[in-house]
């Protein structure tokens, strides 16, 4: 999934926002330091999706047999075979 620089640093600025918000952290190192570390970890997030994303679909389009995206046996496929990947990267 493609989120634009500005994107993320607007979902950075409401997480560390609400944090603060709700006491869930005691800053001691400068906030714009804490941002661009959530900004990193989003883009890494989001990376490792589209990664995934891509080898789902190069598994179905490998298969015997033709599975038309869109069609309920493809959305189940790829929800099964995502889910997988994910386990393999711990991310689930």
């Amino acid at each position: 999934m493609l989120l634009s620089d500005d994107k993320i640093s607007h979902l950075s600025h409401i997480i560390l926002s609400g944090l603060k918000t709700k006491g869930l952290i005691s800053l001691k190192i400068d906030e714009g330091k804490i941002r661009k570390e959530i900004k990193r970890i989003i883009a890494n997030q989001l990376k490792v999706g589209d990664d995934i994303d891509n080898i789902v679909r190069r598994k179905l389009t490998s298969l015997s047999r033709k599975v038309v995206e869109g069609s309920s046996e493809w959305d189940i496929l790829y929800n099964k075979y995502y889910a997988e990947e994910e386990n393999k990267r711990g991310r689930h």
